[in-house]
């Protein structure tokens, strides 16, 4: 009979104990403890309401298993784990830096989070096998198990025996309840876990409140709630136009009318007006390191700019893969992680705004939809805060606060210098952290002139967004030194919708219209000959896309 079995018939009632060795049971609970912890010590518990052992035997049999069983998770992870880090497959998934950025969180935390995990049911093997891979501080970690321990245990032993008695003897009576109790335990764990225990800390309540402020404030929502209304809105369409591919026909030089996959730098290279596309190439990179690291280095000394560069994928949406690579080391790493086909471009300074435009075929001019102005949310040091802490306890800034952390990892824990400003994102993209504003106010005769020009250039273009960089609003509102650093097609939206505090339904309303504008642009331009993407082919571009988003 294995320890477990001892204990778990001794707590039934069905081993009695009288002639057992005096070592076997607290042996066994020790032992036992390495399976399953919490139960052992409800096993334990009711062996001390039966009488059958006492109490505090009960408790130091439990408490020194369960710190040798949590002493051996640090040692596994750190003599078994962390060599296993560096070989391949978890090498692929977990960079060095990573792990570096893990062992500067953990000299700083570790020792707190441990200790606190010994009272959340779940955390424990993750966090303690965690701890060895990074090589917490040994000493440390060891008394702050030993402290956790020996509170947790005796008050979970003796919760047990206090109500033990009552629960066998009632056992039957709730037997049927024991499916429906389990489900309302596991809920409560989970609400626990995710909402009572964080609220016990300052950085968990601003984590709790930036979630709720993402679930409701509907510029935050995932794209795929937004839009479902849009979508239903688009089928609607089609039906009333008989075709429900046609809006795919509203820019007829662009494939799919530039539905997804569409060539950044065929577009770009279509625009005829000089002076107006900062200069980029086009890249088509090898699967060998070395010859991807020659091929980027190559395109840089072409561009003739030094640092900063703008490394991108040549098919992309939402602001996927673009990165601002502001010295050497950032071009390399963007050289072997790009894909394939991508697009080195010189960055422009300036501010950037994104212009919606339609026009009508064989009307005379062309009209501005929509302007979005683009701002990079920044905080500033106090010399006394970490860039974590400032990062949650700016009002604006910890509602996107997962996105940041993330893109900061290994900058958390640095404390900015009193008034140094640190930019949270440099890519004018709302779901990459960028702040749209509502810009239609800027529109003057001189923009819209110039915006109607830059689109002519591009024969077959009628439908879209402009992203735009100028020297200063001043600049742009006279339509002077604009520069094109990208254009969406027909899936593109009018993002002045995002800015904060906005009506959803105004926002419903936009698109809506925006997409019965796709859709009588594209039946006009069928009369005139173009040709309308089919149902397979849109559904196959789709398939490419989630192909190219799985592939590593």
């Amino acid at each position: 009979m294995t320890p477990v079995d001892l204990v778990a018939r001794a707590a039934a009632g069905t081993a009695p104990l009288g002639a057992a060795s005096p070592v076997a049971i607290p042996l066994a609970l020790a032992v036992a403890t390495l399976v399953s912890e919490d139960l052992t010590c409800v096993a334990a518990g009711l062996l001390v309401a039966q009488g059958q052992l006492s109490f505090r035997l009960a408790a130091f049999a439990c408490f020194a298993g369960i710190f040798v069983g949590d002493l051996l998770l640090v040692a596994a992870g750190r003599w078994l784990g962390r060599p296993a880090l560096a070989r391949r497959p978890l090498s692929w998934l977990v960079s060095a830096a990573a792990v570096a950025r893990g062992e500067r969180w953990f000299a700083a935390r570790g020792v707190a989070v441990v200790a606190l995990s010994r009272f959340v049911p779940g955390t424990r093997l993750a966090l303690f096998l965690a701890a060895g891979i990074l090589r917490a501080p040994v000493g440390p970690i060891a008394l702050a198990l030993l402290a956790a321990g020996a509170i947790w245990t005796p008050l979970l032993v003796g919760l047990a025996a206090a109500t033990g008695g009552a629960i066998l003897a009632r056992f039957e009576q709730f037997e049927r309840w024991a499916l429906p109790l389990a489900a309302l335990a596991a809920l409560a764990v989970v609400l626990a876990l995710h909402v009572v225990v964080p609220a016990f800390t300052w950085r968990g309540r601003r984590l709790l409140l930036s979630r709720w402020r993402r679930l409701t404030r509907w510029e935050f929502w995932p794209l795929g709630i937004f839009q479902l209304p849009v979508l239903v809105n688009v089928l609607r369409l089609g039906l009333v136009h008989r075709h429900p591919t046609l809006f795919t026909a509203a820019n007829p030089a662009i494939p799919a009318g530039g539905f997804v996959l569409e060539s950044k730098s065929a577009i770009l290279a279509a625009i005829r007006l000089p002076g107006v596309v900062p200069r980029f190439v086009r890249l088509d990179l090898s699967p060998q390191p070395a010859a991807r690291l020659a091929a980027v280095r190559d395109a840089h000394a072409r561009l003739g700019q030094p640092f900063p560069v703008v490394g991108k994928p040549d098919a992309g949406e939402r602001g996927e893969g673009v990165r601002i690579l502001r010295h050497a080391e950032a071009l390399d790493a963007w050289a072997l992680a790009a894909p394939r086909e991508a697009i080195l471009q010189i960055w422009v300074p300036g501010v950037e705004l994104g212009v919606f435009y339609v026009r009508q075929p064989g009307a005379a001019a062309g009209r501005i939809f929509s302007i979005t102005r683009k701002e990079f949310p920044a905080v500033f040091g106090d010399g006394q805060r970490t860039l974590e802490e400032l990062v949650l306890a700016d009002e604006r800034a910890v509602c996107q606060a997962p996105t940041y952390l993330e893109r900061l990892a290994d900058r958390l824990l640095d404390v900015p210098a009193a008034g140094e400003r640190v930019e949270l994102v440099d890519v004018g993209n709302h779901c990459k952290g960028a702040l749209f504003l509502d810009g239609r106010e800027l529109e003057t005769p001189e923009l819209a002139a110039r915006i109607d020009e830059i689109a002519r250039s591009f024969d077959g273009f009628h439908f879209g967004r402009f992203d735009l960089r100028a020297p200063s609003l001043d600049h742009f509102r006279a339509g002077r030194e604009l520069a094109v650093l990208e254009v969406n097609g027909v899936t593109s939206e009018a993002t002045h919708i995002y800015h904060p505090g906005a009506s959803l339904l105004a926002g419903w309303r936009t698109l809506f219209a925006q997409w019965r504008l796709a859709f009588e642009i594209g039946a006009a331009n069928a009369r005139h000959g173009a040709r309308p993407a089919g149902v397979r082919e849109l559904l196959a571009l789709l398939a490419e896309r989630r192909r190219r988003r799985a592939a590593p």
